[in-house]
C-alpha cells in the first residue's frame, strides 16, 4: 500500500565521521526536487543545526534541533519520545516534507536507530579513523541499511587504503550496500543520491520495510554508569 508520512532516514557513526557535512551533501543535491527536513541531536547545544543552517541548505526552520542531555543514543534508541516530537512538529508546519533526515550525536560503534523511530538508517565510518575500523564490526557498521566509508580523499594523507576499507565493509556487510563517498568525487556523491532516492521510491510504493540492525551490546563510562540493551 502507497505510503503518504515522510521516509525517515537516520544517520548514525563515531564523532567526527562526517555526519552533518553528509546531511548538508543530501541538502544540496536532492533540496531542489524533494521537500526536506532535518533533525539533530547533540548531547548539550544545538550546534550541528548551526552550523547546517549557516551552511544555507536548508530553509532554517526546517532544521530541528535535539538535545539530548545524556549519551546521544539514549534519544534514538532508548527513548525516543523527543526525536519523534521533533519529527511530528517538523512534518506539521510542512505538511508536504517526503524526507527527513535525523542526525544522532557522534556515539560509539554500537549505536542504532530504533526502527520505531527511523524507517532506515546510514552508518558513517571515516577514512581518518583509521583503515581497521571497518574490521571492529558492531550492528551498525555489519546490519545498517548503508554503510558509508566517508572522506577518502583523506585516505593519502592518513595512510589508510580506502579502497581496502571498501571492500571489507562488503565483506562484514554480506552483500549490504557500501559506499565510498568523497565531496570532490562527483562519482560517489551520484551514487548517495541515488540510492536515497531509490529508498524513497521505495517507501512510497509501500516496498520498504524497516529493520532493526540489533541492540546495542552493553557499555561502561568513567563514571561508573552502565548501558545494557
Amino acid at each position: 500500500m502507497p505510503e503518504t508520512r515522510a521516509l525517515r532516514l537516520g544517520i548514525a557513526g563515531p564523532v567526527g565521521t562526517g555526519k552533518s557535512s553528509l546531511i548538508a551533501l543530501l541538502c544540496r543535491e536532492l533540496g531542489g526536487t524533494i521537500e526536506l527536513g532535518v533533525v539533530t541531536n547533540d548531547i548539550y547545544t544545538d550546534e550541528d543545526a548551526r552550523m547546517l543552517r549557516a551552511a544555507g541548505v536548508l530553509d532554517p526552520d526546517r532544521i530541528r534541533a535535539v538535545e539530548t542531555g545524556a549519551c546521544p543514543h539514549t534519544a534514538i534508541r532508548d527513548d525516543i519520545t523527543a526525536n519523534a516530537i521533533a519529527i511530528e512538529d517538523l512534518e506539521s508546519d510542512y505538511p508536504a516534507t517526503e524526507l527527513v533526515l535525523i542526525e544522532s550525536g557522534g556515539d560509539n560503534l554500537t549505536a542504532t536507530f530504533s526502527p520505531a523511530l527511523v524507517d532506515a538508517q546510514i552508518f558513517v565510518l571515516d577514512v581518518a579513523g583509521g583503515g581497521d575500523v571497518v574490521r571492529k564490526g558492531g550492528p551498525g557498521i555489519a546490519r545498517a541499511d548503508l554503510l558509508v566509508v566517508n572522506k577518502t580523499d583523506l585516505a593519502p594523507h592518513v595512510g589508510v587504503d580506502a579502497d581496502r576499507m571498501r571492500r571489507e565493509g562488503e565483506q562484514a556487510r554480506e552483500g549490504r550496500p557500501v559506499i565510498a563517498l568523497s565531496r570532490n568525487d562527483a562519482d560517489s556523491i551520484a551514487a548517495l543520491t541515488s540510492w536515497v532516492r531509490h529508498l524513497l521510491a521505495r517507501h512510497r510504493h509501500g516496498e520498504h520495510v524497516a529493520t532493526d540492525p540489533g541492540p546495542m551490546a552493553p557499555h561502561f563510562h568513567a563514571d561508573g554508569t552502565v548501558h545494557a540493551h
